[in-house]
């Protein structure tokens, strides 16, 4: 990764080679998934208000709003392509954008674990909350910290090259993440339509332990919408390892369609298949919670 400060002197319109991008954005392009944005994210807050499952304000809405922002910059960069501040706005908030929406994602496994049954679990839904939604935290900071450093640096014609190392480290981080929360999905999916439990537990009444067709759908969704960052986490992990002025990096069709289009694709997912719809409002998900741990707390006095 080769200083940043370099790739941003002697800036031009005209001359691709020398813009911090490598090549001057698409206006359409960007317009068009600050609209794509800006309609998900109205219709995720909507959503959540009607479904009352408030944890998806600072989640995925958030990401939404982030998202916005980063897209933002690219539009202003495809005016104003000389302009430092709009590509350092749009490469930091397009990095670290997806983060909420994975912890999402780890939160909704857990409630589908909950309604199908521990047993199939190596983690209780309590603890994929607290493991990987600390985990995405730790990489949100992470990356953060990394994008301010390097902004900074940028800005002030330094070395960017120890914060680049620092959000590629979040970034490889989140990936692990993902990888391991996969890898348990997956398992727990194979083990509950195997009927292979890893501990027998009393069945409450409460948990339904059948794959009912919108439990299917969710399931469907969530596959769908982990693969889909899943391959943008890899695409950014490779972009970032190659350098800020790398080949990848420098090739606008590999943002639209492996960050843009994926990230895409995963907001209007959950918007199709929500969770508000195909599990239940949130006052309903509280209250079967509150009775399972009354009567888990009556069995064991």
């Amino acid at each position: 990764m080769s200083d940043i400060s370099n790739s941003t002197s002697g800036l031009s319109a005209q001359a691709d080679d020398f813009n911090p991008y490598g090549y001057v954005p698409t206006e359409w392009v960007c317009a068009l998934f600050v609209a794509l944005f800006a309609l998900t994210t109205v219709l995720h807050i909507g959503q959540a208000w009607y479904s009352r499952l408030w944890f998806l304000l600072p989640t995925v809405c958030v990401a939404g709003l982030t998202e916005i922002i980063g897209w933002g910059g690219r539009l202003w960069s495809s005016k104003n392509p000389d302009l430092l501040d709009p590509f350092l706005m749009q490469i930091v908030t397009t990095i670290i954008a997806p983060t909420p929406l994975i912890a999402a994602n780890f939160i909704i496994l857990g409630e589908m674990i909950r309604r199908l049954g521990h047993k199939y679990s190596r983690l209780s839904p309590m603890w994929y909350s607290i493991l990987f939604v600390s985990a995405d935290v730790i990489s949100l900071v992470v990356q953060a910290v990394g994008g301010a450093k390097a902004a900074t640096a940028a800005k002030n014609h330094t070395d960017a090259n120890a914060g680049g190392r620092i959000m590629l480290g979040g970034i490889v981080f989140q990936l692990a993440c993902i990888s391991v929360y996969m890898i348990l999905a997956v398992e727990f999916i194979v083990r509950y339509l195997w009927d292979r439990p890893i501990r027998k537990m009393d069945v409450s009444k409460f948990e339904s332990h059948v794959l009912t067709p919108k439990i299917k759908m969710l399931l469907a969704g969530l596959a769908f919408s982990s693969t889909v960052i899943f391959i943008r986490s890899v695409y950014r992990t490779i972009e970032l390892s190659d350098g800020w002025t790398g080949r990848i990096i420098a090739t606008q069709v590999y943002f639209n369609v492996l960050d843009g289009g994926m990230i895409t694709l995963a907001f209007y997912c959950i918007n199709i298949f929500h969770p508000g719809w195909l599990l239940g409002h949130g006052p309903w998900a509280k209250q079967q919670e509150k009775t399972i741990s009354e009567e888990v707390s009556e069995k064991s006095i």
